[in-house]
């Protein structure tokens, strides 16, 4: 089953990708949502074209779709970002991609991110490992915190959250930072260039692909609070090794 859905992914996330890259390379209107977060033609006709390739492939599976919200069966569906990183699509910044990722009685099952730019495809399913391009892909064996790179995301929200103490505690410890957000520090995590990221402010279609990517090439992911979920708002991907100091800095 997980075979037939991760090819009905792909395909789904190509197809979004050519709709996606036709508006980054001519041009597009963009309106606001009502989080305040902005969203183009680009995003709703791409999860549009995703949605339709995997109800033809996968009828009785259901949809959650951060553009089209829920439909059908709720407890085998798929779950869809069209473009993770449209502030980025929008200020024409490459690092944009499309998410796609199945989920079963709440696990997730296959996860494909597709970064139409770079024509990068990382996959996964589950217990058949992660892949870059076809690539088996490793996290770092890295186990000291003070040889780990380090990535995060908006640090605005770091501050609204709460966050910023713990924030400092690991930046201290860690040997390099930078700030990259999004899918990127999923992957850079997953491909073994990084150790650490952390994210807040989260949706689960920003969480699923990436979550099974960084699990299967031998990563950890979970929640600040350390549970191994997508639906808190927040999230740590991390090689493993160093999951556990890694949420200790955050939480003090």
């Amino acid at each position: 089953m997980t075979d037939r859905a991760l090819a009905a992914a792909v395909e789904a996330a190509h197809a979004a990708g050519e709709i996606a890259m036709r508006y980054y390379r001519s041009g597009f209107d963009v309106m606001l949502k009502s989080d305040c977060s902005p969203v183009t033609q680009a995003d709703r006709e791409a999860e549009a074209a995703i949605v339709e390739i995997l109800a033809r492939a996968c009828p009785d599976y259901g949809m959650l779709g951060e553009e089209l919200g829920s439909r059908g069966n709720q407890d085998v569906r798929w779950i869809i970002d069209p473009i993770d990183g449209t502030r980025n699509f929008v200020r024409r910044i490459p690092f944009w991609a499309t998410l796609i990722a199945l989920e079963e009685r709440g696990e997730v099952v296959v996860g494909v991110i597709h970064v139409p730019t770079s024509g990068d495809l990382y996959t996964a399913r589950r217990g058949d490992g992660a892949r870059l391009n076809g690539e088996l892909l490793s996290v770092s064996k890295t186990e000291a915190i003070g040889e780990a790179f380090f990535i995060h995301a908006g640090l605005n929200l770091v501050r609204e959250q709460g966050w910023w103490d713990g924030l400092a505690r690991l930046v201290d410890a860690t040997e390099r930072q930078r700030g990259f957000g999004d899918f990127l520090g999923y992957t850079l995590v997953a491909e073994g260039k990084a150790e650490i990221y952390a994210e807040l402010d989260l949706k689960p279609w920003d969480l699923a692909a990436p979550k099974i990517i960084v699990e299967e090439a031998g990563g950890r992911f979970s929640d600040l609070a350390g549970t191994p979920t997508i639906y808190s708002g927040t999230a740590l991907a991390t090689n493993g090794r160093l999951h556990a100091p890694a949420l200790a800095l955050l939480r003090g």
